[in-house]
């Protein structure tokens, strides 16, 4: 009983410190509760040196870990299949590629006349048809104001080459 009642701060600061970490590895980002847990346990530590030793030291920095690595594999557990992976932090569904396929929706510009509004440089702007586009030179520069023609689109790059005014 002596021992616990010497050693209370470094056993409180162990409990509330390993609490606060294990709440910040069920809840995203890293904030207040991850860095004071942080902290405390770095305080462990440097207690259990000072009174302890080196060994001790040693051997409070290994359980923090073993129990730090549990709850974060039982963190990524929850998010895969349990209680966390129900929540809206989770992302569950998957993107339809019939939806997304925005190349097949760009490939209709093919062949059109517009005017770059901004410098290619090789990227930026042109209008078609009343349209503005994020497009691409083939890695010539292209001023402002100058007319282009869609030679091909590459998924979601729209490619363009300067109509020569011959």
């Amino acid at each position: 009983m002596d021992f616990v009642a010497t050693n209370l701060p470094i056993i409180l600061l162990f409990l509330f410190g390993m609490g606060l970490l294990i709440v910040e590895a069920f809840m995203p980002g890293f904030g207040l509760p991850g860095i004071t847990g942080s902290i405390m346990e770095i305080a462990v530590i440097v207690l259990t040196y000072i009174h302890h030793g080196g060994v001790a030291a040693l051997g409070v920095t290994v359980c923090i870990l073993a129990i730090m690595g549990i709850a974060v594999s039982l963190a990524l557990r929850s998010a895969s299949t349990g209680r966390l992976s129900k929540s809206a932090m989770i992302l569950n569904e998957e993107a339809d590629a019939n939806v997304l396929d925005v190349s097949e929706d760009l490939k209709v510009f093919v062949g059109k006349e517009g005017v770059t509004t901004t410098v290619l440089r090789p990227i930026g702007m042109a209008e078609f048809e009343g349209m503005r586009l994020n497009v691409e030179s083939e890695g010539e520069f292209i001023p402002a104001d100058t007319p282009v023609l869609v030679h091909r689109v590459e998924g979601r790059n729209v490619i363009v080459r300067k109509l020569r005014n011959d």
